[in-house]
């Protein structure tokens, strides 16, 4: 059952997220742990997979390690408030069964001058 689990966390992984250095997976109770890294050795992903599908908690960071994303999947849907960060702005997004049901933005001039 664990290496059918992770033959079909990889297949998943393979389909959603393409790169060329092989993820890092960890079984860790029910779940399996994913670490996936940029060319230079940094962590690119982290998240988990329940059953093949992305599960819980996913960050995404920069190839200098720089938070860029955070969020939850549940089955395999995004849910919930999702942030995202690039040089200026911040982002949140609302999810609804992988749906985008709202989107607030801030650039940094307008947290700024508050």
């Amino acid at each position: 059952m664990k290496k059918m689990l992770i033959l079909s966390a990889i297949l998943v992984s393979g389909l959603t997220i393409a790169q060329e250095k092989k993820p890092v997976l960890e079984q860790e109770g029910s779940l399996v742990k994913a670490t996936y890294y940029h060319e230079n050795g940094q962590i690119q992903q982290q998240g988990f997979f329940k059953n093949g599908k992305l599960e819980g908690q996913w960050v995404s960071y920069d190839e200098n390690g720089v938070k860029k994303s955070i969020g939850e999947f549940a089955n395999g849907e995004k849910t919930g408030k999702w942030v995202f960060w690039n040089d200026k702005t911040l982002s949140e997004v609302d999810y609804s069964k992988s749906r985008i049901s709202s989107i607030k933005s801030w650039k940094e001039e307008a947290i700024v001058n508050k």
